[in-house]
């Protein structure tokens, strides 16, 4: 026979000559262990790990919606008694000029004198909507590409001051590109090659903004984050208005590697709240070239706890100035971006209404979601005193203006005018070459506790704090 045919079928028991039967099973003790459960494939694990942070994403923004979402659709009341004040721009409800407008913005009045008194009242409150509209918002995004070394797919809950940044940078660059009179006109069929122009340049700063890491997007998020590790933050930090202005130079600078668009801008950050004249001359004339158009980034501290009151008259007279480009602040932890006001309130866009991403490289993407409607109110005593004042200076011309013009605007009324204690300083020389320059009203140093921020030797770069001693 066929040794084949022999062959059985193996069994899980076989006969013993002693007892009969012996078990070819695991032993009582071994049946007792729960069995090893087997290893899901890698790609099981990084699937659910997604889900997991789309979840929390998901469930994270929905509560931020609850807590900051509803303001966001709320009408906000407008005095018709007193005129609206917007980076640079007046706007009132009365058809006619009278005495009021003196008497309600004493500190701006001067602004007005390149503003014909037609403009002035000719555009009224929906000339005021239709500017406060065609501002860039830039707010909490969830479910974008996860960041570089994390695995955030969102900035709710840390990203609210870089959004305000991202908007006041926005501000500077539809300026440059569009100029102030720009309006967003959704509602307006494009009729001519300009305006064709026009949308395809304010689509194109959008793209500069998508939240994804990407050449076309140099100034997204996901760069500011990964540029902010230089200065000692990480994925999830929460940034201070001192670094957020570092940080905007600093994404300014890698984006004029790729783009050509940007290398006629360049930004500059006010060390020790002091403007030296010739550092800004040093790096926006060009000896082969024309003078580079200037982003001015002023971070100051204007009391301790709270805003030092001598201090909000000159804020808001800021704000009337055409070359101001707005105010990074708030309050602590909670990040706003000032853009006018109206009597004692401030007019601001709110970062932190968290919406979906928005896939800014597909033709004709909605532009709805970065445009607020709805302008938001804040007392200016409740403003935070840490904050960044911004401002675009196109040529040479108004850089120089600024220099001449600014005193008045950042020197509180009614202090002495031995011991004057301006917001900032100007002064004509090298920082470098200061190492105890005069009249510096403020030190800086590392108090604040929820902001750290290391100390850079590089001079040009140094960001010795968020915190400034007011004397």
């Amino acid at each position: 026979m066929n040794g084949s045919s022999n062959v059985r079928p193996q069994s899980s028991f076989t006969m013993s000559s002693e007892n009969g039967l012996t078990q070819n099973m695991p032993s009582l003790s071994a049946l007792d262990r729960p069995a090893a459960a087997k290893a899901p494939p890698r790609e099981t694990n990084d699937e659910a790990s997604d889900l997991k942070g789309k979840v929390e994403s998901r469930l994270l923004s929905m509560w931020n919606n609850v807590k900051f979402g509803w303001t966001v659709k709320m009408k906000t009341s407008f005095s018709k008694e007193s005129p609206v004040w917007l980076l640079g721009r007046c706007y009132h409800r009365k058809l006619s000029p009278t005495g009021s407008l003196e008497s309600s913005t004493e500190i701006g009045t001067e602004a007005t004198a390149n503003q014909p008194i037609e403009q002035i009242y000719g555009e009224g409150i929906e000339g005021f909507k239709s500017d406060f509209t065609s501002r860039l918002w830039m707010t909490y995004r969830r479910e974008f590409p996860t960041m570089s070394g994390s695995t955030f797919t969102t900035d709710c809950g840390w990203g609210c001051m870089l959004r305000s940044g991202q908007m006041l940078l926005a501000q500077a660059l539809v300026c440059h590109f569009l100029g102030r009179s720009w309006r967003w006109a959704p509602d307006i069929t494009i009729q001519n090659a300009r305006e064709f122009q026009e949308d395809c340049l304010h689509r194109t700063i959008v793209k500069w903004f998508g939240d994804k890491s990407s050449v076309n997007s140099p100034l997204s998020i996901h760069q500011m984050v990964q540029l902010g590790e230089s200065l000692g933050k990480k994925p999830g930090d929460w940034y201070g208005p001192a670094s957020v202005a570092h940080c905007l130079k600093a994404v300014m600078a890698d984006a004029s590697k790729e783009n050509y668009e940007f290398d006629s801008l360049e930004v500059y950050v006010a060390q020790d709240s002091t403007i030296y004249v010739q550092d800004v001359v040093s790096q926006c004339r060009n000896a082969t070239g024309p003078w580079k158009s200037l982003i001015l980034l002023v971070p100051v501290k204007l009391g301790t706890d709270k805003l030092n009151p001598i201090y909000g008259p000159c804020l808001t007279s800021l704000l009337t100035l055409e070359f101001c480009i707005g105010i990074i602040g708030g309050r602590p932890k909670h990040s706003l971006y000032f853009v006018g006001y109206q009597d004692d309130r401030l007019i601001h866009l709110d970062p932190h209404y968290c919406q979906e991403m928005v896939d800014v490289w597909q033709p004709n993407f909605s532009l709805q979601t970065f445009h607020c409607r709805s302008p938001r109110k804040m007392p200016i005593t409740k403003m935070d005193p840490s904050c960044c004042l911004g401002f675009y200076l196109a040529t040479e011309s108004d850089f120089e203006t600024f220099v001449n013009v600014i005193k008045p605007f950042i020197t509180p009324q009614g202090v002495s005018t031995t011991n004057d204690y301006p917001i900032f300083t100007i002064h004509n020389g090298s920082r470098k070459h200061m190492m105890d320059p005069p009249n510096i009203r403020y030190s800086i140093y590392e108090s604040e506790q929820n902001w750290v921020t290391p100390t850079i030797n590089d001079s040009d770069t140094d960001i010795e704090s968020e915190e400034f001693v007011l004397i």
